[in-house]
């Protein structure tokens, strides 16, 4: 020991138990395996917890559904998802120019091409909104001319809400109930049609008769007939060419089934020009 000043000095080669600076070379030297916390499970160099382990699934793959464990929550599926909202949201997603293209074409019935045009991408989205415009249309026209003709008399005016319900009526279940029934019929004589389709095409056959009822705001009945006759005969055409080539497979009673749909057509131009074409006082 020695000692200068203030401070003592040990020294540590007398020192019982302190650890020698330098290593003896009879010591062996323990080493331990590089462990990488990251790698799970470990391999089989590291030990094994079980045999059948596996990593955990990645969050990721929980919320974009691509994992390739099952998901816990059952997808959605069966006839029930026809009530969804879900599942009618394609035929609704369809470009400006689509519906302008389409309802053209529904203006030339005699082309025959609707049908081929619209099977890979039919919508509903135009059919919805063609019905809506005919029942806006026949109700602010119906209003129109009665308003006026009463005050040109002055008389006293009150709306009749009742043109817009029978109108909603007339034009929303025609569009529906139609096509469901030519579709069981189709369907009977093994020559089914897509129903998103029919509805697609029966849609689109009412859009002539949108100027034809603003037409019929002028008061001449003769001209109202051919109006009510012209729009008819154009959307009885349209329908029954677009479906000949495919009820065509029906066999004999195709012609029946075609004749059918354009008398059905006539039969609607016949009942708008009685009920809504024919605005009176």
């Amino acid at each position: 020991m020695m000692s200068g000043g203030n401070y003592t000095t040990i020294d540590s080669q007398k020192v019982s138990g302190s650890v020698p600076s330098v290593p003896d070379p009879g010591h062996t030297t323990v080493k331990f395996a590089e462990s990488n916390l990251q790698t799970f499970p470990p391999s089989a160099t590291q030990g094994k917890i079980s045999g059948g382990s596996n990593p955990p699934r990645d969050a990721d793959d929980s919320f974009s559904g691509h994992g390739n464990g099952s998901t816990d929550e059952p997808q959605s599926g069966g006839w029930l998802h026809k009530f969804t909202v879900g599942a009618y949201k394609p035929f609704f997603d369809v470009d400006t120019s689509d519906v302008v293209e389409r309802l053209k074409e529904s203006l030339f019935p005699f082309r025959g091409t609707f049908t081929e045009k619209t099977a890979d991408k039919p919508d509903l989205y135009g059919p919805f909104w063609i019905c809506t415009t005919l029942i806006f249309v026949a109700a602010s026209i119906g209003t129109f001319v009665t308003y006026i003709a009463h005050k040109w008399k002055k008389q006293e005016w009150n709306y009749d809400i009742n043109l817009v319900t029978w109108s909603a009526g007339v034009f929303y279940g025609y569009v529906t109930i139609v096509p469901l029934a030519l579709y069981v019929v189709l369907k009977y004589f093994s020559a089914p049609s897509g129903l998103i389709q029919l509805f697609c095409l029966y849609g689109y056959s009412l859009f002539v008769f949108i100027p034809a009822l603003c037409l019929s705001v002028v008061p001449v009945e003769i001209f109202r007939w051919v109006i009510a006759g012209v729009a008819g005969f154009m959307s009885a055409t349209f329908v029954a060419l677009n479906l000949k080539a495919h009820i065509n497979s029906a066999g004999e009673r195709s012609i029946l089934i075609i004749a059918s749909i354009f008398l059905l057509q006539l039969a609607l131009a016949v009942v708008l020009k009685l009920y809504i074409f024919n605005v009176k006082v």
